[in-house]
C-alpha cells in the first residue's frame, strides 16, 4: 500500500477498477523567485523556452485529470537554470471544488525509504554499522521464520530489497477502511512478513518489501538510542532546511499544512476521502509528509553529496536489476534509491511512493534537474501508472 510503483504485479490485479472522471476546474502555474527557493541558482531561461516547458508540464497534469480521472494533481520542477516552477490541475476537494494548493503537503509514502537509507548510511560512515554485517549483529533474534534467518541477511540486503522478506501491503490493503485509523507498532508490521515463507535465499533475488525498511528503522533506533523520526529530522530535515517536511507524531492523523485531499476508490469504485489516516501502518517504509519542492530539494542535496560521504553515496548508488519496480521493467535499485533512463537520454535517480490518497513520482538528474509529480488518487490500471510516470518524464525532459 505504501509501495512505490511496484508496478505490474499489483496493478494487473486491480486493472478492472474504475476511476472517477473529474473535469479540469482550475489550473495554476507559478514561477517562483530565488527568494522562495533558497538553494536555486540564477534564473536565465529564454522566455520562449520557459513557455514551452510550462505548457508541456501543465498539459501533462491536465491530461491526468481529464483522461485518468484523478481529482487533483500538483508538481514542482527545478530546472537546470535554477528556476523553480509550480503547477496544479483539478480540484483539492471534490465536495467544495477548492483549488489545489501550490506546493501542498502530501503523504510521500515510500519516498520515506530514501530518508531511512540515508540515515543508515550516515551511521555506516560514522563506523557504527557495517553494511555487510548480518542483521543479527545489531538486532538479535529479530528475523526468524520459514527460510528467514537474521544471521544470513545483511544490512545491505535489507536496504536493497534482496533479503527475501515478503511484503505486508496486501494484508493491510485488503480491508483498508478497517485499519485506516488503527495504530500499529513496528513489530506488528514486521510480523506479517515473518509469518510468511521467505521468497528466496538472501542475495539471490530482488523483491520490493516494506518490512525491509521496518527492519532498517528498528536498526536506526537500536544504534542511536533515539526515535526514528527524531533522527530523520535532525540528520536530514533540519540539516538541509526542508521547511515543509515532517515526521507525524504518534497518533497524528491529519496533515498539518495546506494540502489537497487524498482519495481512494472504495468497493464500489467511488472516490472516498482518505486524507486523514494513521501513518503508523507504514512507519519507516512510508510515514513522512512533504511537499514537491522539498522532495526535489532532498534529492538534489543527496546527489550533490550534502548528506553522505562520497564512499557511502557510492554504495547507495550501486544498483542491481529491479524489473518489478516500475512499469518499464528496466529500473535498477540501489540502497533506498533507484535509477532509470529518461526518454531524452539522461539518467535519473528516483523512488516514488503510493499512499492511500496520494501517488508521488519524483526524480533528479546529475545536471541539476529535479521534478516531483503528485496525483490525489490511486493507480487503478497499468496505463494510468504509465501516464503518471510519463508526466514525470515530461517535467524532466522538457526543461530549459
Amino acid at each position: 500500500m505504501f509501495n512505490p510503483q511496484n508496478g505490474p504485479r499489483r496493478l494487473k490485479r486491480r486493472a478492472a477498477a474504475l476511476s472517477l472522471c473529474v473535469p479540469v476546474l482550475i489550473t495554476v502555474l507559478s514561477a517562483c523567485d530565488d527568494d522562495d527557493f533558497p538553494f536555486a541558482e540564477e534564473d536565465s531561461p529564454a522566455e520562449s523556452t520557459a513557455l514551452h516547458h510550462s505548457d508541456a508540464v501543465q498539459a501533462s497534469l491536465d491530461r491526468l485529470i481529464r483522461d485518468d480521472g484523478f481529482p487533483g494533481a500538483l508538481a514542482a520542477v527545478h530546472g537546470r537554470d535554477g528556476q523553480v516552477r509550480d503547477y496544479t490541475a483539478g480540484v483539492s476537494d471534490l465536495a467544495t471544488g477548492a483549488e489545489v494548493p501550490v506546493n501542498g503537503q502530501v503523504r510521500i509514502a515510500s519516498n520515506t525509504k530514501m530518508f531511512v537509507a540515508t540515515v543508515v548510511l550516515q551511521l555506516v560512515g560514522e563506523g557504527k554499522i557495517d553494511l555487510d554485517a548480518p542483521v543479527e549483529t545489531y538486532l538479535p533474534n529479530l528475523l526468524r521464520g520459514d527460510g528467514i534467518d537474521g544471521q544470513k541477511i545483511t544490512v545491505r540486503q535489507i536496504l536493497q530489497h534482496t533479503s527475501g522478506l515478503d511484503d505486508n501491503d496486501e494484508e493491510l490493503a485488503t480491508n483498508y477502511s478497517e485499519v485506516q485509523h488503527t495504530y500499529f507498532e513496528p513489530r506488528q508490521l514486521l510480523d506479517i512478513a515473518l509469518a510468511k515463507k521467505s521468497l528466496f535465499a538472501p542475495g539471490t533475488g530482488w523483491s520490493y518489501s516494506n518490512p525491509n525498511y521496518i527492519v532498517a528503522g528498528l536498526l536506526i533506533q537500536k544504534i542511536t538510542g533515539r526515535p526514528l523520526g527524531e533522527e530523520i529530522t535532525k540528520r536530514i530535515i533540519d540539516r538541509i532546511g526542508l521547511r515543509e517536511t515532517y515526521w507525524p507524531a504518534t497518533g497524528e492523523q491529519t496533515i498539518r499544512g495546506s494540502h489537497p485531499h487524498g482519495y481512494f476508490p472504495d468497493s464500489n469504485s467511488s472516490q472516498t476521502d482518505v486524507t486523514d489516516m494513521d501513518p503508523s501502518m507504514a512507519w519507516a517504509a512510508g510515514q513522512l509528509v512533504a511537499t514537491p519542492r522539498d522532495l526535489n530539494r532532498f534529492l538534489t542535496a543527496l546527489l550533490r553529496g550534502e548528506l553522505l560521504k562520497p564512499e557511502q553515496l557510492e554504495q547507495m548508488r550501486t544498483t542491481v536489476d529491479a524489473p518489478a519496480f516500475d512499469t518499464t521493467g528496466s529500473t535498477r535499485y540501489g540502497l533506498g534509491i533507484a535509477t532509470f533512463k529518461l526518454s531524452c537520454g539522461a539518467t535519473a535517480w528516483t523512488h516514488g511512493g503510493d499512499a492511500p490518497g496520494y501517488t508521488t513520482r519524483n526524480a533528479a538528474t546529475e545536471d541539476g534537474r529535479a521534478a516531483t509529480v503528485v496525483v490525489t488518487g490511486a493507480l487503478t490500471s497499468l496505463p494510468t501508472a504509465q501516464h503518471v510516470e510519463q508526466a514525470l518524464d515530461t517535467a524532466l525532459c522538457a526543461q530549459p
